[in-house]
């Protein structure tokens, strides 16, 4: 009884201060590797930071950002899942790991992406992007333009695979965004749930890297790497109660290092947080008055959409606030925002909606006046 209350007194003090979370988790999780970060999905806040803007070489993370290009041409029509490649000299002579592509061999986009995911085959991820985009080097400038996109302050893309190039860096923190970026389309977890698998009909044999797959519950991906300069890293994924966490892991000593500190974090984050879906808000909100319409008032409604991250313990002291306009003036347009709702837990905000118009109200005009009167007569 005496270890729960303390609990939650720290969990208050916590929700009550200005200093990051992440800050007090440090203490909390051991980490070997020397660069680290843990994030929620949802949300984007970050649970845990070990030197997470740190520039180091990320090796076979790099993919991450491949394969958001690879999903987005797919999801643009671009290409398709049975889409046809044919294996360039390049492709064909890059080494590492590999599915050992040969010169004008064919495969489909299925397995190509197949074999980056488990395989980590440089390979096939340079017979993607010369697919996509003509070449490597157009196609990793698109990675640096989408890593821009994404706030990736911290990374330049020298390649497509990852194999260990002057220059090709990033952070732990930019490799939690790409992640979370690449966690967006849910058809990859149907690739990085394989644990073996085969391609060329059976003759090929592929294990996953991410050996996370075999010992940690709720894995979900995402994508391992190791370089001599990079060492051994991951960014693994894995969800519980509908919470989804990251964690990053970049420089560690060793491959079972590496899965022990993403395990460390994934425990941390799942043993200390819960997501939690908004609450209806307390104050009941339906209608808002409309000034010079053809409708004195509006139908309106929160447009709640989102999750809260929040210390396990705190669920039950989440509040709201409601800040609705008193009237507007038509027109309205439906979706248009006519107020605010702000959900709390003590003084910390924990995020913010907008309640919107459900119905679009005309200004009133003479047209419009002398339908109603027409009806109202007819029907009296």
């Amino acid at each position: 009884m005496l270890k729960k209350g303390l609990a939650l007194l720290i969990s208050i003090v916590f929700l009550m201060s200005n200093i990051p979370v992440a800050a007090y988790a440090e203490e909390a999780v051991e980490v070997t590797a020397p660069s680290a970060l843990l994030m929620d999905y949802d949300t984007g806040k970050v649970l845990y930071e070990k030197n997470s803007h740190e520039v180091r070489a990320c090796a076979s993370i790099t993919k991450i950002m491949t394969l958001c290009l690879i999903f987005e041409a797919i999801d643009a029509g671009k290409i398709d899942y049975d889409t046809i490649v044919t294996a360039s000299p390049i492709a064909a002579s890059i080494g590492g790991s590999d599915i050992w592509l040969v010169e004008g061999e064919q495969m489909s986009v299925n397995d190509l992406i197949k074999a980056i995911v488990v395989a980590s085959a440089n390979d096939a991820a340079v017979a993607m992007a010369e697919y996509i985009s003509g070449s490597e080097k157009a196609f990793v400038e698109q990675m640096n333009k989408k890593a821009q996109t994404l706030g990736m302050k911290d990374t330049v893309f020298k390649n497509c695979n990852g194999l260990d190039e002057e220059g090709h860096l990033t952070s732990a923190y930019d490799v939690a965004l790409m992640s979370r970026e690449l966690m967006k389309h849910s058809e990859v977890y149907n690739y990085t749930s394989i644990w073996l698998d085969y391609l060329r009909d059976g003759a090929t044999q592929i294990v996953n890297t991410n050996k996370l797959l075999k010992t940690y519950d709720g894995i979900t991906g995402l994508k391992t790497g190791t370089t001599s300069q990079a060492g051994a890293c991951i960014s693994a994924t894995a969800q519980r109660d509908g919470m989804n966490l990251i964690a990053v892991i970049l420089g560690a000593e060793n491959t079972a290092d590496r899965f022990t500190d993403a395990a460390s974090l994934l425990n941390y984050g799942f043993a200390n947080y819960t997501s939690v879906t908004p609450p209806e808000p307390e104050k009941d909100v339906t209608y808002i008055d409309i000034s010079k319409g053809m409708e004195s008032k509006a139908a309106v409604k929160p447009d709640i959409n989102g999750k809260f991250l929040m210390e396990k313990g705190m669920q039950d002291s989440i509040s709201s606030e409601i800040k609705l306009k008193e009237e507007v003036e038509a027109p309205v347009s439906k979706g248009q925002e006519v107020g605010r709702v702000t959900y709390k837990c003590g003084d910390n905000v924990l995020g913010e909606f907008p309640i919107i118009s459900l119905e679009n109200i005309e200004r009133i005009n003479f047209t419009g006046v002398l339908k109603i009167a027409i009806s109202t007569f007819l029907s009296s």
